[in-house]
């Protein structure tokens, strides 16, 4: 069976994929937004095991902040390579600290996935369906 004629429809899917994710990361990223700098510093100390120790509540507010308005920003096709980038930086940290605690690309691989697609979305653009448009 062809489904040859669903590649008329490459913007929509984009748009499907970009509102789902987009979702999901405001989903993650809001309980660490409005955590506060108990979370945040909890958040920013991943960036140990990159091995930078100075400012854990900026980084992990920065971590909250990509994850929630990247969320936003996915969805609606805003600041979209901007937002991919900083989505894809937050999955390498995360990524990082799994395989730094020694937990195993198991514990790794959602956000070694992710940051593989926001990478991807980034040579892709938001499609035609977004407010950049491009």
């Amino acid at each position: 069976m062809s489904l040859k004629f669903l590649g008329r429809y490459k913007d929509f899917g984009l748009l499907l994929l970009r509102v789902g994710i987009g979702v999901m990361f405001l989903f993650h990223g809001t309980p660490k937004l409005l955590g506060g700098p108990d979370k945040w510093i909890s958040l920013g100390a991943a960036m140990q095991y990159l091995g930078v120790d100075a400012f854990p509540m900026f980084w992990g507010f920065s971590a909250a902040a990509a994850e929630f308005f990247g969320g936003v920003f996915l969805m609606l096709g805003l600041f979209f390579r901007p937002a991919c980038f900083f989505l894809a930086v937050t999955m390498a940290v995360a990524a990082t600290m799994h395989l730094g605690r020694g937990e195993g690309l198991m514990a790794a691989s959602h956000a070694i996935e992710n940051g593989i697609f926001f990478v991807g979305l980034i040579f892709i653009g938001p499609g035609r369906y977004s407010v950049d448009r491009g």
